[in-house]
């Protein structure tokens, strides 16, 4: 199957690994992010793609982008709903209000706008229905040491993610979650470093490749309208993910 997929946070890490090899695939590939000067990168002048600069804290923004998207491919069969950010690990009483702020209008607020728009096109397009893949991070199942903002939303994803479920059966819009653990991205380069453990103690983590992400993320896009992956959990084979405390 290739059809036309939208990817938020497209520029760098997964986001663009996946927009890669989704390009590689066959599908027509939405870029969207907040920095459009790094999509051209991803897109290399690619007859399937299209550029959005758009922030996805931003609603009327995202609305826009994605009725870009609708104009230049004719529906929209997934979204990849995977813009987020990080901010600083501490206690909760030492994060600041902006950091709380931040977090909450990228990972919550963003991940609601670009499914509403998704969401919308789906119900009304002819033939009707998609699929909405929602990154939820292995930090929906547990939290790092300092990570209270960070988490709270990603755990909020997955409520997030099983409401769209539910409430895309009518129309048929399937709506998973994929928990992604220790990616070899920019944003997740100090975690080989080494990072605080539950213990107290400061280690470095096993990676993976973002490519495995990126092919996980096919294999639910590609899946038959009639089957939905509710949740997958890809990580490093020794991340100390299970067990963790």
């Amino acid at each position: 199957m290739a059809g036309t997929i939208v990817v938020t946070g497209a520029s760098a890490g997964v986001g663009r690994a996946v927009a890669e090899l989704f390009l590689d695939e066959g599908w027509n590939v939405a870029l969207l992010a907040r920095r459009e000067a790094l999509l051209g990168e991803v897109s290399r002048g690619h007859e399937a793609t299209l550029t959005l600069g758009a922030d996805v804290s931003d609603w009327q923004a995202v609305d826009a982008a994605f009725a870009r998207a609708v104009a230049r491919f004719g529906r929209i069969d997934v979204l990849f709903n995977n813009a987020g950010l990080s901010r600083p690990a501490g206690l909760i009483d030492e994060i600041p209000v902006a950091d709380w702020q931040d977090t909450v209008a990228v990972n919550l607020n963003g991940m609601f706008y670009a499914a509403r728009a998704a969401f919308r096109q789906m119900r009304a397009q002819h033939p009707q229905g998609g699929r909405i893949i929602n990154n939820g991070s292995v930090s929906a199942q547990a939290p790092r040491p300092g990570s209270a903002a960070y988490t709270a939303t990603k755990h909020a994803v997955t409520g997030l993610t099983k409401s769209i479920a539910l409430d895309g059966r009518p129309f048929g819009i399937a709506c998973g979650q994929i928990d992604i653990g220790n990616a070899m991205t920019d944003l997740a380069a100090k975690i080989a470093a080494g990072v605080p453990q539950a213990d107290g103690t400061v280690r470095a983590e096993p990676m993976m490749d973002p490519a495995e992400v990126a092919r996980a993320v096919l294999h639910m896009a590609s899946l038959p309208a009639g089957t939905n992956m509710l949740s997958l959990t890809i990580m490093a084979t020794n991340m100390p993910l299970v067990g963790r405390g």
